[in-house]
């Protein structure tokens, strides 16, 4: 089952050690990762990105559910200053993206005090004792959460209620006299704009959810190459189920 992780340490050499036990856990088949950041929370609310080794991290999480979890968890200042300037969107924007409820943010960003750090994962796991035993014995607090499976759905009832309040406004305009009609026809605009914005958006993130499944698909093969015996079945499976996911759901 795909997850956000999140585990909280009070220092960065035990947030470190967490970091390669992620690793750890995943050359021994308890969990699939996907992608990893470690981060530190600074004094004034900000978040910074550490680096482990040469692989950690090995690319950009721009535009990533990772990358946009970073910057919810840093987004304590973006509320409070950013509500007439766009901030406040930014970041609803980046929760969309991240696929993660609120109560897992919340717990997250409460347990993430200035000076602590956190791993984050984007991962595949059957089974929590592993993870969180290793974890809990590094001193670490761990949070995780479902991704949203069913995101499109919501997003397809939202543009269909768009699409209806459109055609509500094009039935009253027609109706309207010619000085009425002008008032209708501005609304009418902002609403296509708006719509346009949000079929735009769900595009971006179809085609960034592509890349990211393509990009797991092509780990867990190398992965695959490399094993034997039941190891290599099991990672052979988990290919398979990420493929099947996406044949069922081609847009999440």
């Amino acid at each position: 089952m795909e997850k956000m992780l999140a585990v909280v340490f009070d220092s960065e050499k035990a947030a470190y050690e967490g970091a390669r036990a992620l690793v750890a856990l995943e050359d021994e088949g308890s969990i699939a990762l996907y992608s990893r950041a470690l981060i530190k929370k600074n004094v004034d609310g900000t978040v910074a990105q550490l680096r482990v080794d040469d692989e950690f991290p090995a690319r950009t999480l721009t535009g990533t559910a990772l990358g946009s979890l970073i910057g919810v968890l840093g987004g304590p200042v973006g509320f409070a200053v950013g509500m007439g300037t766009g901030t406040l969107v930014g970041l609803i924007g980046d929760i969309r993206v991240a696929d993660v409820d609120m109560d897992f943010l919340n717990d997250v960003s409460t347990a993430l005090a200035p000076g602590k750090c956190a791993v984050l994962a984007d991962l595949d796991e059957e089974w929590i004792t592993p993870l969180d035993t290793r974890m809990e014995g590094l001193g670490g607090i761990v949070y995780r959460t479902m991704k949203t499976a069913f995101e499109d759905d919501r997003h397809a009832r939202e543009i269909a209620a768009r699409r209806a309040e459109i055609d509500q406004l094009k039935a009253e305009h027609a109706k309207a006299h010619s000085d009425r009609k002008l008032k209708l026809q501005g609304k009418m605009d902002q609403l296509r704009a708006r719509l346009d914005k949000r079929i735009e958006r769900d595009q971006a993130r179809s085609k960034q959810a592509a890349a990211e499944t393509q990009s797991r698909v092509e780990a867990l093969q190398k992965k695959a190459a490399q094993e034997k015996g039941a190891a290599k079945a099991a990672t052979e499976a988990k290919i398979a189920h990420i493929r099947e996911d996406l044949r069922r759901h081609p847009h999440a």
